[in-house]
């Protein structure tokens, strides 16, 4: 499976929280984040879907079998769904017809590795909203299931509005960024590392987990383009103003609200 653009390549880190709990990525608050259930047998795609989906700022939840999908459907009640055809125990369009008979309005992302045209108009005649072939990049995903959610009003301008630490305001489908209301022109590489950083406020980045989401590398001495990158974010982010991007020794990188 092929992993496309850099915003899909997040820490692994950025875990749901509480409903009503402040986002740790700097996302809007739980209430308002869409909740997506991914449903696969397939550990390692699930997680790996999971921390896609995380990393747009939405909650996740993830079930392995036809069962355990509609047990958490119910309890966790998504605002979208990513349904593997092929389950272990029930079949995936009858994993959809319970859904949707909680749910009737329930968007239905399918995922299958059958490619045959009688699959696909299958899929999508039982009830599934789109469909998407294994393998698949995981941008096409976040971005098909993106769209069918804003089709459904399952996604809130809060939700979509972007990101924000302090007075510094990024929004990732303009690809705008502002502080304290002033544009800030950036290159394409110097917004994905301010979105990773922003993503993960107040918590210090090692250079090679920067490496590793911002620019894909294995840490192998490459240490010096992050360097680069945090300098030419703070002349256009800090200049004139009190810091927000701040280095720990020995440590990495911290961006965090400037003091008021």
């Amino acid at each position: 499976m092929t992993i496309p653009m850099r915003e899909v390549r997040p820490d692994p880190t950025g875990a749901p929280t509480a409903t009503g709990a402040p986002s740790p990525t700097g996302a809007a608050p739980a209430e308002v984040r869409p909740r997506v259930l991914v449903v696969d047998d397939e550990f390692s795609l699930a997680e790996l879907l999971s921390i896609a989906f995380r990393y747009e700022g939405w909650q996740v939840r993830t079930a392995g079998s036809g069962r355990e999908a509609v047990r958490t459907a119910r309890e966790f009640r998504p605002d979208a769904v990513v349904l593997d055809l092929m389950l272990p125990d029930v079949d995936g369009l009858e994993v959809m017809r319970q859904l949707r008979g909680d749910h009737p309005d329930l968007p239905v992302l399918l995922l299958t590795a059958r490619d045959a045209v009688e699959d696909r108009v299958t899929g999508l005649t039982a009830g599934g909203d789109d469909y998407v072939t294994k393998p698949f990049s995981l941008e096409e995903v976040v971005a098909r299931l993106r769209g069918l959610m804003r089709r459904a009003g399952r996604m809130t301008s809060a939700a979509t509005a972007g990101v924000v630490v302090g007075d510094l305001e990024l929004d990732e489908d303009s690809h705008e960024v502002r502080r304290g209301g002033q544009q800030i022109d950036l290159t394409a590489t110097e917004f994905e590392l301010l979105r990773y950083l922003m993503r993960n406020p107040r918590r210090v980045l090692s250079k090679a987990q920067i490496l590793r989401n911002v620019w894909n590398y294995d840490f192998g001495g490459q240490s010096n383009v992050v360097e680069l990158y945090i300098s030419y974010l703070r002349k256009k982010v800090d200049v004139g103003r009190e810091s927000m991007i701040h280095t720990v020794r020995g440590a990495g990188y911290v961006l965090k609200p400037a003091p008021r």
